[in-house]
């Protein structure tokens, strides 16, 4: 019911819809420091009052959570029933753009460039267009559908915590900030964070320093150590003997008695650590190979080896590799590590299956850590997350998804985590199709024009037939 006048009204509206994503594109929305009444800094604010201002021209009834986030009505005066969670900051823009400035979106080739134009901020239009088409169209509702506009969710999403605290969830939540068809389940989550002091001992040769990772959610594609003590043909011995093991190449910067060695392997997203090559545990299966006197710093560094080997992306060693149907196996990477003389400091990310929880995983870690004298600092973990598939929320947006683009609507499952995942009844639809990589947090991101626009018609059949 109302497919065909939707189709219309949208793809009249295509023009204004990528004016409209554009305007908010040109803001350089990453977070910075709170000011007065901007929680996350003037250009947040800025991106937050723009889109309020979008949306109260085209009639809709508006309301700014402190600066926090800011949320669009159909009609208030109606019974809740479905809420839309979108997001209007972004990463950095980064190096190596090509085709535009990240801050000047252009659409070429069907393809809309621009930082925020996929992630999230051309679904965010995409979401108000449907609103503005269910409403230009004089559909009636008899219940209200609500989109709501963060501003923090590349940072923690401290935004939605702070809206969740003043307002109650919807019976019915989706957020167009991931991939069609449909996200239901998303693994938990062990941000592990363990620390180790150790006597301090000079007798050369030793390490002086490994300083390893950027963010705790990234497989790190370069890791650095310093040594000392070591002649370069001894260090050229061994490293040859690990890359053939494991693939990590090493390259050194000697200075007098000190050596810089940096591994090199290839970078991926904590989720996915298959997909890389971790230049950290590369790093110390050359470390535990060296010639190195005898000290409490080696020993700490063996053990950590030992723990979460080269390779072992499952927590096999550790003992908590698992799986189930539903969500997968149990990922774990070693992200983040500092050691010196006198102590170690490291990460780890592991993404957590449905069968997984704090007594079979973060309690059996930090055991087998503290049986080598290290402590894991975590007291929880973020559970995993999971809406029934078979739910009339979710089959009413697959048969939607299989209505407007012809392909077969299934629940997915990832290893990463959506805006919705502590929403009861929360599930991530849209905004890319599954063959699409738009470059997200990368240079030249983009969104396909013509994934916008179905993106916008599906939202508003989803409207009609969710809250009609």
């Amino acid at each position: 019911m109302y497919k065909e006048k939707i189709e219309e009204y949208i793809d009249s509206h295509m023009q204004e819809m990528l004016e409209d994503i554009s305007v908010l594109c040109r803001i350089n929305s990453v977070k910075m420091p709170e000011e007065e009444d901007m929680p996350y800094g003037p250009a947040v604010a800025e991106c937050l009052d723009t889109a309020l201002d979008m949306a109260e021209e085209y009639g809709f009834e508006v309301q700014d959570y402190d600066g926090y986030v800011g949320c669009v009505d159909f009609d208030s005066t109606l019974p809740e029933q479905l809420d839309i969670l979108a997001h209007l900051d972004i990463v950095p823009a980064g190096e190596g753009w090509q085709v535009t400035k990240p801050f000047e979106p252009v659409v070429k080739d069907g393809m809309l460039y621009g930082r925020g134009t996929a992630d999230d901020k051309g679904p965010a239009v995409a979401a108000l267009y449907a609103m503005r088409a269910v409403k230009e169209l004089g559909i009636p509702l008899k219940k209200n559908v609500r989109l709501i506009m963060g501003t923090d969710e590349e940072c923690g999403s401290s935004d939605i915590s702070h809206y969740y605290a003043i307002e109650k969830e919807a019976p019915m939540t989706f957020s167009p900030d991931a991939h069609y068809p449909l996200v239901n389940v998303e693994k938990g989550r062990l941000e592990g964070h363990f620390t180790a002091k150790f006597e301090s001992l000079d007798a050369l040769p030793r390490l002086v320093k490994i300083e390893a990772g950027t963010k705790v959610n990234v497989v790190p594609g370069k890791a650095k150590a310093s040594v000392e003590g070591l002649e370069l043909s001894v260090l050229e011995e061994h490293a040859a003997a690990v890359k053939e093991k494991t693939g990590i190449e090493f390259q050194f910067a000697p200075e007098g008695d000190f050596c810089e060695i940096t591994a090199v392997g290839a970078g991926a997203h904590a989720s996915q650590p298959q997909k890389g090559n971790n230049a950290l545990t590369g790093l110390l299966s050359l470390l535990c190979r060296l010639p190195f006197a005898a000290c409490p710093q080696i020993e700490y560094l063996k053990k950590m080896a030992d723990l979460m080997p080269h390779g072992d992306v499952n927590g096999t060693v550790l003992g908590v590799d698992m799986e189930d149907e539903v969500s997968g196996r149990l990922t774990l990477a070693f992200s983040m590590l500092t050691v010196d003389k006198t102590g170690l400091d490291g990460q780890f990310d592991s993404r957590v299956p449905v069968c997984g929880n704090e007594e079979n995983v973060l309690k059996v870690i930090k055991e087998k850590m503290a049986e080598e004298g290290i402590d894991l600092l975590n007291d929880s973990m973020k559970p995993p997350h999971m809406v029934d598939g078979d739910s009339l929320f979710v089959k009413t947006l697959l048969k939607i998804y299989e209505r407007y683009t012809g392909k077969e609507g299934k629940c997915l499952s990832i290893g990463g985590g959506t805006y919705v995942h502590d929403l009861k009844n929360g599930v991530a639809f849209g905004a890319a199709m599954p063959e699409t990589e738009n470059r997200m947090h990368g240079a030249d991101e983009f969104a396909v024009v013509e994934e916008l626009a179905v993106s916008a018609k599906m939202f508003a059949q989803a409207i009609v037939e969710l809250c009609g």
